[in-house]
């Protein structure tokens, strides 16, 4: 074996290379492969003359000290960047940056007795990302902070050592900001001792005591939802397009009823109109009460009695509630519990009453917002379909590839693994959709004149086709044009709220289920919707949050919830309105 020492010249650079002669070129590639990340197939070797795969290296005249030149670049994929933080491993990762992972379980929280309906209404008002980011800018105002002066210490200084809430005294939103950013660093159920003990000290009907005299009552999950969504309406300032300060609550959660009231037993008299606030919609469940949509009606359409001016006494009326301002995140609440005399206690309707993943609300919506919204809803199913159609053609499109490449690289188009007599069949077959006819052109050309025809006519032009990529780019600017069609149709009144839903259209992102045959007992949970990284797109699962212990659980499990007995059914549904698409040049 006679080694060498030699050089070889790439890109500006030099290195030095032991060669075996009795190798050959191949080899040699290999050794270069390991160097400069040049696949053997893109090199090009320069001695004396051009080195191949087959080339021995014996052949090429080779001496201690000779210099070679290897030209060629690295493909895309052999790039290998150098990572710009040093790689670390889950074992020397701290619970915090665990919980951050890509695809971390994220935190339970633990049932310190009858809580599971505020772990439930906490784990779902979580899935509002606005009101995480948000609460990470709140600090308490400076009359708060004295009111709860009883402390020896501030809410922050308590919270930097994760006891966040004690000295909040009445600051539930101070609690709840701690408790979230305590929740973000573990992955394991985490106590809410602390918000609870303030969400108590602010609502003593949460520090209501178990009938029988241990620890505290169970509660409805929709009053300490209504609490907590009343407390954040005071507390979290922001500001809108126009530099005006104005409640997160209003922005977000916030929409406005256009509400008419027409009495019924004297149509002549005026009806009036004004307008309401609202945070979420009342889903109202009466025998007739099968689906969503039924509820919502029936809440939006409803007969109330008051005093009539023009007749002097008690009179029904009609009052019809319209939605003028629909908010980007919209709760519907099932009224399921009502008060029963005999029992005395909160009952619970356990008809079932379905709901969808996406729901269309323009039917609730008044006019005027109606001719705003209708153009921009159509044309989002408009381009979801195209996507859709030209996902489904791409699918199309790369199983064909794969089928032409095997069929070119196989010798026939029969499985190897068919039983021989299917093989067999499949070949007569093939045989007899072959055309039948003389084996010489000259018997050919015979045939044809007795027959009466002519000679084979030459084809007067070709027909061209598009390649692939030139398909893919058209159906690429197709998307682009119709995104920005949509985004035109947009009135000129939305663009100026962007907070508010856009488009009429909503999904799903998180339920709070309750278990049992009324509010005061049984057990609450929360399903919310898993979210992808930038940049990716969800795969559909949802957690499952069951006080501590938290599961993945596929979307088929949502669809169970609709009730028809004591077993999960859905209370509290969180919609999230469907957005405006961002427009990226192909």
């Amino acid at each position: 074996m006679a080694e060498l020492q030699i050089k070889v010249k790439h890109q500006g650079k030099v290195h030095e290379v032991t060669v075996n002669t009795e190798s050959t070129g191949e080899e040699l590639k290999m050794q270069l492969y390991s160097l400069t990340n040049v696949e053997p197939e893109n090199q090009k070797i320069l001695a004396k003359k051009i080195v191949k795969d087959d080339t021995p290296l014996s052949s090429v005249g080779l001496k201690n000290g000779a210099t070679i030149t290897l030209i060629g670049t690295p493909s895309a994929e052999a790039m290998v960047e150098a990572p710009r933080e040093k790689m670390k491993f889950a074992e020397d990762m701290t619970e915090a940056e665990l919980a951050q992972l890509e695809g971390a379980t994220p935190a339970g929280l633990q049932n310190t007795g009858n809580t599971c309906y505020a772990n439930a209404t906490l784990q779902t008002l979580r899935a509002i990302p606005e009101l995480q980011q948000e609460l990470q800018k709140y600090t308490m105002a400076p009359q708060s902070s004295a009111a709860s002066g009883s402390s020896l210490f501030s809410a922050d200084q308590l919270a930097q050592h994760g006891i966040g809430g004690l000295g909040g005294g009445n600051d539930l939103t101070g609690a709840l900001r701690d408790l979230y950013k305590q929740m973000g660093e573990t992955q394991e159920g985490f106590p809410p001792i602390m918000f609870l003990t303030t969400l108590r000290q602010q609502f003593p009907q949460f520090a209501e005591r178990a009938k029988t005299g241990h620890g505290y009552a169970q509660q409805d999950a929709e009053e300490v939802w209504s609490q907590l969504v009343h407390v954040l309406h005071g507390s979290l300032k922001t500001t809108d397009e126009q530099g005006q300060s104005k409640a997160w609550v209003d922005q977000y959660l916030g929409g406005q009823f256009e509400m008419k009231t027409t009495c019924d037993d004297a149509p002549e008299e005026e009806s009036t109109v004004n307008t309401e606030g609202f945070t979420d919609l009342k889903c109202n469940i009466a025998v007739e009460t099968n689906h969503l949509r039924e509820g919502l009606r029936l809440a939006l359409d409803e007969k109330i009695e008051k005093n009539s001016p023009s007749l002097g006494r008690e009179a029904t009326y009609t009052r019809v509630s319209r939605i003028s301002r629909l908010p980007k995140y919209l709760p519907i609440h099932l009224i399921r519990f009502f008060w029963r005399k005999d029992s005395k206690k909160k009952a619970k309707i356990m008809r079932k009453v379905t709901f969808q993943h996406e729901i269309d609300v323009l039917e609730f919506c008044n006019e005027d917002l109606r001719k705003k919204v209708i153009p921009v809803r159509d044309k989002v199913r408009e381009l979801r379909k195209e996507e859709e159609d030209v996902e489904r053609a791409k699918k199309r499109q790369k199983r064909m590839r794969k089928e032409m490449e095997e069929s070119v690289n196989g010798e026939s188009n029969v499985r190897g693994d068919e039983p021989l007599q299917k093989k067999k069949e499949k070949e007569e077959k093939d045989q007899k959709l072959k055309a039948k006819g003389p084996a010489e052109e000259s018997k050919l050309d015979i045939d044809k004149k007795a027959a009466g025809g002519t000679q084979d006519t030459e084809m007067g032009g070709t027909e061209t086709f598009k390649t692939d990529e030139e398909i893919d780019r058209e159906r690429a600017e197709q998307i682009v044009a119709m995104k920005k069609e949509l985004l035109s149709l947009v009135h000129e009144d939305m663009k100026k709220d962007s907070t508010a839903g856009q488009t009429g259209l909503y999904e799903l992102r998180g339920v709070v289920t309750h278990q049992g045959s009324s509010a005061d007992s049984g057990h609450y949970t929360a399903y919310v919707k898993k979210t992808a990284p930038a940049g990716k797109t969800e795969d559909g699962k949802w957690w499952w949050f069951n006080d501590e212990k938290v599961q993945e659980v596929d979307s088929e499990k949502i669809e169970t919830l609709a009730g028809g007995g004591e077993s999960h059914s859905a209370l509290i549904l969180l919609y999230r309105a469907v957005e405006l698409p961002e427009v990226k040049e192909a």
